[in-house]
């Protein structure tokens, strides 16, 4: 497309047209008089038809004429536009010397990467040094794909104003010329100013494009590259998982066959590790800061227990079965770290080594003055030669100087697990697992050395890793289920009046020793976590892999079962979270403590509408997240609609009364309540049915429709209060105002009965047997009812009795006439 030259030409046909009219407007019109000549003889009707054509078709050369001026002051506006969008977009956006600084750190980083590999390979290939090197290749290849994207659309974005500009000078309606001479003049100067500003907004336009098309040429041919030499690797890790007994080099004690400097190799080796650790926290910042935010919420709910425990006077000074406790920091951090570390996926060995080592500086602490000394120097020594491993696991290229290293260390583990194995105290244990794991590691251990011994660099650096973290990984992971396991059973027993069953453990074993449940999941992290050292391990696991991420066709409906799998899983979180808001914002701690029985529990009202709002996050992740199609949603929300119509009535009754309750608040969680004659406290308001806990200890299960619908009484909306009254009968020849007055007295005495309003002495009426009066009194609390009405009644007799006020029972006198016996 060469605008400018379509341009000139077409400006050139246009004065060459003009000239033309304007030489034949010059000359002598010999044509004029024969028209006129013969046009007087005409008749009228023919002269009035011609005139009627000249008009007609001078009307639609005039129309058509504006029609063009007005298609050509819009494309020449267009043109404008365009022009100074593309002028912008080229000035503004083609970073081109970003992406050759990109291109240049990437060739950079790549041939740090390759070192041991492409580059001073020595006598054979290591299985760490294959894995960094192949993490940072696929980061690599990444970044150029995502450069590449950029140039493509840049590429397309400029060739996309080319054609608009092209498109805008092909209007046919710019070909469309004025009649007018002054007009066209006028029109040709427009296209002149058109052309000469167009001609380096076109310039600009190929030059940027080449200049792209030039990067994007060097650009694939570092993406092929990075390609290539990922498939190499490949290569490479297939071969040595299939070759896991091989020999790479000579036995130890032989000099070796090649030789590179040490120093050289821990270069490579920090540099290689570190551009690593730096491209994986890049791409999982997001995760780093959930980890982050979820150590500071468990620190802070481990500090509030903390605190009930101590406001208690429950806290045992030994922290036995309350460890989790004695540092709530560290303890988060702890259990959050363990756990959380599975959700990074394929992490460098480096951020694990991390990972690990902040877990066990806070089990160390965590331990110190806890366990037995023995065992802790145990613990101790573990870390120690574990932190060694993990130091000598990331040297990345075999060395002789590491070999021996490895020996002293694996030869020491030996020895280690065997004493320990041997010398006992196994009766300290809080764990008896760990032992099994300790003489695993000897083991591992001892088939290290010699494979070190003989030349099998790979497998010994391997179990060598292997041996001391399987020890470190099984202490923390059995530590974590234990502080787990505390917490649950602390926090059940400070937030005792919720369902037993929540979360569907026994908690009454809880505390003494986890569910069976807890230890599989620890074994199956523990196997995970060791196999990750293994040539083999992805290779064993990829049929798995495959198997959860091959895409299977269900009619219309592609899915997976890792979007399944990742549905259900979200859900899952949601509904536990929100058990988990029910059970600890639902209900207070330490329902026997004086200051808590009367406080208000304020989330309460809002708890529902919590819950609610918490699954259908939920729900909208997990669809998200699963990739489900809308309008299938749509059909089953159909189908819903239907079962709605014929038999669900009833639930979907229950559920809006549900939110109607959420909303209005007619009754709330620990509210004081009469409902058909059925009184109690509000447990629990759930979506179909809410339970009303009795004064009989009973719980009432009630739908929420017949709770909207019954004659609700709610004690609580009045300000927990009740007016009570007691009747009382006084003799006919006692002293009333005396008796007013001691009344008056006992009720203003009593700091359970409220003073405004006050209580009230009512005479009011004479009966059989006595005169009738009645006291009126108010309870600060409903709760206090009872006792309230009891303690008074013992008082107004003892007050009676010492004042001499006489309290008469109902009697008769019955009168015998005996008429006079005959």
């Amino acid at each position: 497309m060469m605008l400018p030259k379509k341009l000139s030409c077409f400006l050139l046909v246009c004065i060459c047209l003009f000239s033309c009219i304007a030489l034949r407007a010059q000359k002598k019109d010999s044509i004029n008089k024969s028209l006129v000549k013969d046009s007087s003889k005409l008749d009228f009707v023919a002269k009035m038809q011609a005139f009627a054509k000249r008009s007609s078709k001078k009307s639609a050369d005039e129309f058509d004429a504006d029609k063009a001026t007005i298609a050509q002051i819009k494309t020449f506006d267009e043109i404008q536009r365009t022009m100074q969008k593309a002028k912008i977009y080229v000035n503004g956006k083609l970073d081109t010397t970003d992406t050759k600084n990109e291109l240049k750190k990437i060739e950079e980083d790549f041939a740090v990467a390759g070192d041991g590999i492409f580059t001073d390979r020595g006598s054979s290939q290591t299985f760490r040094n294959l894995t960094a090197t192949s993490n940072i290749l696929s980061q690599l290849l990444n970044k150029v794909n995502a450069r590449k994207l950029k140039l493509d659309t840049r590429q397309q974005e400029l060739n996309n104003f080319r054609y608009q500009l092209d498109s805008l000078l092909s209007v046919p309606a710019l070909f469309k010329f004025p009649a007018d001479s002054v007009t066209l003049m006028k029109y040709l100067q427009k296209i002149k100013v058109i052309a000469y500003e167009t001609s380096p907004i076109d310039t600009s336009l190929k030059m940027a494009s080449n200049n792209i098309q030039n990067l994007l040429n060097q650009v694939n041919m570092t993406a092929f590259k990075l390609e290539s030499s990922l498939e190499e690797i490949e290569s490479y890790q297939k071969d040595m998982a299939g070759q896991t007994y091989k020999r790479e080099f000579g036995n130890l004690w032989k000099s070796p066959g090649n030789y590179r400097p040490f120093e050289e190799i821990l270069y490579f080796s920090k540099t290689k590790g570190l551009l690593t650790l730096t491209f994986y926290a890049g791409n999982n910042t997001g995760k780093l800061i959930l980890l982050v935010l979820l150590i500071a919420t468990s620190f802070i709910y481990l500090r509030s227990l903390k605190n009930i425990y101590l406001e208690n006077n429950l806290l045992k000074t030994d922290f036995d079965g309350q460890l989790v406790l004695r540092y709530p920091l560290l303890s988060a951090m702890l259990i959050i770290i363990s756990l959380f570390q599975f959700f990074f996926v394929s992490p460098p060995f480096i951020l694990n080594v991390i990972f690990w080592s902040i877990s066990c500086i806070c089990l160390s602490i965590i331990f110190r003055k806890y366990i037995s000394k023995y065992w802790m120097r145990v613990w101790l020594i573990m870390v120690v030669v574990f932190l060694i491993a993990a130091l000598g696991n990331l040297i990345l290229q075999a060395s002789r100087i590491e070999r021996w290293g490895m020996l002293i260390t694996s030869i020491l583990g030996v020895i280690v697990g065997l004493i320990t194995i041997l010398k006992g105290h196994r009766e300290e244990l809080r764990e008896k697992w760990i032992v099994w794991s300790i003489a695993f590691m000897a083991l591992l251990e001892l088939i290290s050395t010699l494979a070190n011994l003989f030349g099998r660099y790979n497998l010994a650096k391997t179990l060598f890793i292997g041996g001391f973290l399987n020890v470190v990984i099984a202490i923390l992971f059995l530590w974590t289920v234990r502080l787990i396991n505390e917490g649950l059973f602390l926090a059940f027993n400070v937030y005792s009046g919720q369902d037993k069953k929540l979360f569907y453990l026994n908690f009454e074993r809880v505390g003494k020793r986890a569910p069976l449940l807890f230890y599989i999941l620890l074994a199956v992290g523990w196997a995970i976590l060791l196999g990750r050292n293994f040539p083999a391990f992805d290779y064993l696991l990829k049929p798995f892999q495959n198997f959860f991420t091959q895409e299977r066709t269900l009619g219309d409906y592609t899915f997976s079962i890792n979007n399944l799998v990742l549905f259900i899983a979200i859900m899952s979180i949601a509904v536990i979270v929100s058990k988990i808001v029910s059970f600890f914002a639902s209900d207070g701690h330490l329902p026997d403590n004086k200051e808590n029985k009367n406080e208000r529990q304020g989330i309460g009202s809002w708890l529902l509408l919590v819950r609610i709002s918490i699954l259908c996050i939920g729900l909208f992740l997990a669809v998200a997240a699963a990739g489900i199609p809308v309008d299938r949603i749509t059909i089953v929300l159909g189908a819903l609609g239907v079962g709605i119509g014929f038999g669900l009535q009833t639930l979907v009754n229950n559920l809006v009364s549900g939110l109607i309750i959420a909303f209005e608040k007619p009754v709330n969680v620990g509210d004081i309540v009469d409902v058909d004659g059925q009184g109690g406290k509000m447990k629990s308001i759930g979506f179909r049915s809410s339970v009303i806990s009795t004064w009989d200890g009973a719980d009432v299960v009630m739908p929420n429709g017949d709770l909207l619908n019954a004659h609700l009484i709610n004690w609580s909306l009045g300000g927990n209060r009740k007016r009570i009254s007691i009747l009382i009968g006084i003799a006919y020849d006692a002293d009333l105002e005396k008796c007013r007055q001691l009344l008056t007295e006992i009720l203003n005495n009593d700091q359970r009965i409220s003073k405004n309003p006050g209580p009230v002495v009512q005479f009011e009426q004479f009966s059989n047997s006595s005169i009738d009066l009645r006291i009126y009194f108010w309870t600060k609390h409903i709760g206090d009812t009872s006792a309230t009405r009891s303690d008074l009644i013992i008082a107004i007799v003892a007050a009676f009795k010492a004042n001499g006020i006489a309290i008469p029972f109902p009697q008769q006198d019955i009168h015998l006439h005996h008429p006079d016996q005959q």
